[in-house]
């Protein structure tokens, strides 16, 4: 894998199957930050999470291989949700594998997340860092989306233990769930 020519790599190691709450920061050169903690020469703000940082090491020592596996599976969900009437958002930019955001037309995503929830499926409407709020995405908003194309956006997440049975399963519940609000737009139009 080619790493970007940066002073900086950050890095979560949820994202490549680790436990969350921990990350790593790369730096060319320290002098670049601004020392606000009480440890390492200011560095870090408090005692190292150990049993994570094992956890973390031990997902980056398995290896990445998993992700290829699950970039095929999302390129299949990606079709599935596409033939169902749903879009693709950044269907075309390069994406990470492990995430997926999908429009259904006609249905709000706070809808989405009861009925996929219902049906055993943790979906979030929108990142997690704004968790809770009822404001349109800006990212959406900056591709193009306007407030109404927004509120149907959910994401999805596959991890290392993601199966070829849990995305189909996903599919069907996308298409039961989208031909629910094709005959609810339909009988608004009527």
């Amino acid at each position: 894998m080619d790493l970007p020519d940066a002073d900086f790599l950050a890095l979560s190691a949820h994202k490549f199957g680790g436990p969350p709450g921990i990350g790593a920061l790369l730096v060319k050169d320290l002098a670049t930050l601004a020392p606000s903690g009480g440890q390492e020469q200011g560095y870090r703000g408090g005692t190292e999470d150990f049993p994570s940082i094992a956890g973390m090491a031990a997902a980056l020592e398995e290896g990445a291989g998993w992700i290829e596996r699950v970039a095929d599976l999302r390129t299949h969900l990606d079709a599935m949700v596409e033939e169902a009437g749903g879009e693709v958002i950044a269907r075309d930019a390069p994406r990470l594998a492990t995430i997926a955001s999908y429009r259904m037309p006609g249905m709000p995503a706070a809808a989405q997340l009861i009925r996929f929830d219902g049906a055993g499926f943790a979906v979030s409407a929108g990142s997690a860092c704004s968790s809770g709020s009822l404001k349109p995405s800006h990212v959406l908003a900056a591709m193009g989306l306007d407030a109404k194309a927004a509120g149907e956006v959910i994401r999805v997440s596959f991890g290392r233990t993601t199966r070829r049975e849990d995305v189909w399963r996903f599919a069907e519940q996308w298409r039961a769930i989208a031909g629910d609000a094709n005959a609810r737009n339909r009988a608004s139009a009527a």
